[in-house]
């Protein structure tokens, strides 16, 4: 039998070239490799997956804390999706603008973050990845204090528009370094951390919304807005604790402290020996020269790419293409605007409607991370996918049925209500978390924050396009002819899952590449 791993424990075999300036020092090269290391003999007793399905799959403590910290930052993004949607009626009110206006408001968060998702890549390959999420983190401060101090539009706008870079490279950034710092057998847990505090964001918006929506026009929406400032200094704070990715250690040369992270971060100390080992492999197959920062990776992205690498980009951008053209963002937006076309007229009762739907959705984003690295990545984004598709098609006969009938049926009203709970949970099953598990898993080493951040480019994108245009489509076609366009594209989405996107589960980031290859 072929022992694929003995050339990954032999100390001698094989000798790469350096990738880069420190490789060349021999002392280092026999620290990538060597079976004995010194230090934190506590690694043994630490839980955790390993690099090619090696380890056990239980948690590994530090990993695990390394995850929770930097996903953190997603809360950002989460809070001011969940409280835009009750603060834009009252903006509306008090600042007098058009529903034009507001539309502009609320997608340009996601057009302008697309440009902070291009530059975070790199970013991270220039400064690392932990301080790329401080910098995410503080730019989002600045944004949230600009919105919550705003006296007019225009400068409600321009702390929008810093908000929304500062968003683009918490998106980018965090399922990379979780990625890049997760056990293998744990990695699709630890990955889609981002998205669950995407949704608990996103529940402490409504949940503001719905405690601040009694006090006075102008100090209620100014309060929703500049509150996020308040996890944005945590955020940017305890980041500081954290350790640096070990794969970006190891492109840069410093093994010895890649070395010490891995052996946190895994099961055992021979395991961290195999994960390093198959790192410097990796970056050896594709050597970059000294002081390199990320420079060359868009001309082969971009430039003739060979067909695993255009493989690869098909299968990050498509699932970032379909997360966001679900349209899923828009209608957490505006859920208040859905609800209240469907019957609902109260205010107070709007806002408790869209907590309902946000525990819906932390609910299930939780309950389908628990089970990525045991079902896997496809079956849990096809389940979603299917069950939103038939969510959004209920959702638009209801309000199609709504929007006929004058007298507003109750069973009508909450078939709405049920549609339209079931298609954010099962975006929570499927393309909420999957996407950045994905996206962060299959590029290799060297061109994955780059390659990474050109798929979320994609996703902010088509966020704002969606964003910006779903009150106008809908006045145009209604509600529910805009839910059966939407219901049709998720059909389409999961015809191009079945096809397109490998299972991932339980390999390496550095084994993930081969599924890409030619098969003859």
């Amino acid at each position: 039998m072929q022992e694929p791993d003995r050339t990954l424990r032999d100390p001698l075999i094989p000798k790469p070239e350096p990738c880069r300036r420190d490789l060349k020092d021999e002392g280092n090269r026999e620290t990538a490799v060597k079976v004995g290391f010194r230090e934190n003999e506590s690694g043994s007793d630490s839980a955790g997956g390993g690099g090619g399905g090696h380890g056990s799959g239980r948690f590994n403590g530090y990993a695990l804390a390394g995850a929770i910290l930097a996903s953190t930052n997603s809360i950002l993004l989460g809070y001011d999706i969940g409280v835009m949607s009750g603060a834009a009626m009252f903006i509306k009110d008090d600042l007098k603008i058009t529903s034009t206006q507001v539309e502009i408001l609320v997608g340009s968060l996601n057009v302008v973050s697309l440009f902070g998702s291009l530059a975070s890549g790199r970013t991270s390959d220039w400064i690392g990845r932990r301080w790329t999420i401080v910098l995410a983190a503080c730019t989002f401060l600045v944004g949230a204090l600009l919105m919550g101090l705003a006296p007019s539009f225009p400068f409600l706008m321009a702390g929008r528009l810093v908000a929304g870079v500062g968003v683009g490279f918490s998106l980018m950034i965090a399922p990379v370094y979780v990625a890049e710092l997760s056990p293998a057998m744990t990695r699709g847990f630890l990955s889609s951390l981002p998205e669950v505090f995407i949704n608990i964001g996103i529940l402490l918006g409504y949940v503001s919304n719905y405690a601040l929506a009694g006090l006075s026009p102008g100090v209620n929406w100014r309060l929703m807005l500049g509150l996020a400032a308040v996890p944005a200094v945590a955020i940017g704070l305890g980041v500081m604790a954290m350790p640096e990715s070990p794969r970006w250690l190891v492109l840069e040369g410093r093994l010895e402290e890649a070395r010490q992270v891995l052996v946190r971060t895994s099961e055992t100390k021979e395991e961290a020996e195999l994960r390093l080992g198959e790192m410097v492999k990796a970056a050896s197959l594709n050597p970059a020269p000294a002081h390199w920062n990320g420079q060359g990776v868009w001309r082969e992205l971009l430039w003739r790419p060979s067909r695993p690498i255009r493989r690869i980009l098909i299968a990050a951008i498509g699932v970032n293409f379909f997360m966001q053209a679900s349209g899923n963002d828009a209608v957490v937006y505006y859920s208040p605007e859905v609800f209240r076309d469907a019957g609902i007229s109260d205010q107070r009762q709007l806002m408790g409607v869209t907590v309902i739907m946000g525990f819906a959705k932390t609910f299930f984003v939780f309950v389908s991370a628990l089970f990525l690295d045991r079902f896997g990545r496809r079956p849990l984004l096809l389940l979603g996918s299917i069950g939103m598709t038939v969510s959004l098609a209920g959702l638009g006969m209801g309000s199609a049925l709504l929007e006929r009938s004058g007298s507003k049926p109750t069973w009508a009203i909450v078939l709405c209500v049920v549609a339209l709970c079931a298609d954010v949970s099962f975006f929570s099953i499927g393309l909420g978390p999957v996407t950045w598990v994905y996206s962060s898993e299959v590029f290799p080493t060297r061109l994955r924050a780059q390659g990474t951040s050109l798929a979320i480019a994609v996703n902010r994108l088509v966020s704002g396009a969606v964003a910006m245009s779903f009150l106008s489509i809908s006045r145009e076609i209604t509600f529910g002819g805009m839910f059966l366009v939407l219901a049709g594209l998720m059909g389409l989405a999961t015809v191009f899952f079945y096809f397109f996107l490998p299972e991932t589960k339980g390999k390496s980031l550095e084994e993930i590449g081969a599924l890409f290859e030619d098969k003859d």
